[in-house]
């Protein structure tokens, strides 16, 4: 019974943490079948490992052990997958998002083992102390695991750029052929037909750090990518295959620590727009705290 109601909260929790979104990764149907495979060998991993020890299976440990090394090759695994949807995409994730997401689903299996051991282990020792009939340390196991998974889950979650930036939309305007927003100079733009399409079609965002924890993490190049990628997955991006000028940049402003994108999408709903930046997860890479430490705050002041 413990093992069973591990294993069956475990599981639950992994189907709970995948979701398919804009991202479009994992794929649906066969994305989900194979993660949700490696979630169930997790919550079983899990679930026998505590009541396996009590009654001295030590093997178990070794298998504990083995299961945690395949779960390391998941992480290239899927990195590896990513990689090679890179070539399909038009604006790139870029490596350090690529790495980001590799390093949420290793962790979310892992998550999925903690849940389902602490399960298993509630429930073990509910009903063996005699002071819980089995369905009721069952009840008591399944809620201890789910305290896990929230708690854990609200651990892993990222924080978005909105929460570390203000995000507005800037001037995208033109000085010969050169693109700016605001006063940040984007790129330079020789054909007419592209300088006619950004003062027809084009948006421009300004994003601008609310502390020095906040201008180091932008002026990482994943974070800028990750940006860039997110925002013309939501949105849409009038480009194809061959279009390089139509590709969104997002340029730093090295004086200030701002950052600009000029981007041409589908969607000219510039609400909309500046919400999806504001959306965009800040990733774990480009995550940098100068703030912390002494010669940073004295810096900063």
């Amino acid at each position: 019974m413990a093992v069973i109601t591990g294993m069956v909260l475990g599981s639950l929790a992994r189907l709970a943490m995948l979701r398919t979104d804009y991202r479009q990764y994992p794929s649906y149907p066969h994305g989900y079948a194979s993660h949700l495979a490696l979630g169930v060998i997790a919550a079983f991993t899990g679930a026998a490992v505590v009541p396996a020890l009590i009654e001295e299976e030590f093997t178990a440990v070794t298998f504990l052990v083995l299961v945690a090394q395949q779960f390391r090759e998941i992480r290239d695994l899927e990195r590896r997958t990513l990689d090679r949807l890179e070539e399909t995409q038009l604006v790139r994730r870029g490596a350090g998002y690529v790495e980001d997401i590799a390093k949420v689903f290793e962790a979310r299996n892992y998550l999925t083992i903690f849940a389902a051991m602490t399960a298993s282990t509630v429930t073990y020792l509910g009903a063996a102390s005699e002071l819980m009939v089995w369905p009721a340390a069952a009840l008591a196991g399944s809620a201890a695991g789910l305290g896990v998974v929230l708690y854990g889950k609200r651990g892993l979650d990222r924080r978005p750029v909105g929460a570390i930036c203000r995000v507005r939309e800037g001037r995208l305007h033109f000085r010969d052929t050169l693109l700016y927003v605001d006063d940040i100079l984007i790129m330079e733009i020789g054909l007419a037909e592209g300088r006619e399409a950004y003062e027809k079609h084009g948006v421009g965002v300004v994003i601008e750090p609310k502390d020095d924890d906040a201008r180091a993490t932008l002026a990482n190049l994943g974070q800028r990518q990750a940006i860039a990628h997110d925002t013309a997955a939501i949105m849409g991006l009038r480009k194809d295959f061959g279009t390089p000028e139509f590709t969104p940049l997002v340029r730093l402003d090295l004086e200030t620590g701002r950052a600009a994108m000029a981007i041409v999408p589908v969607e000219q709903d510039v609400g909309p727009l500046l919400d999806a930046v504001r959306s965009v997860p800040v990733i774990e890479g480009a995550r940098t705290r100068p703030l912390a430490t002494k010669p940073g705050r004295r810096a900063a002041d």
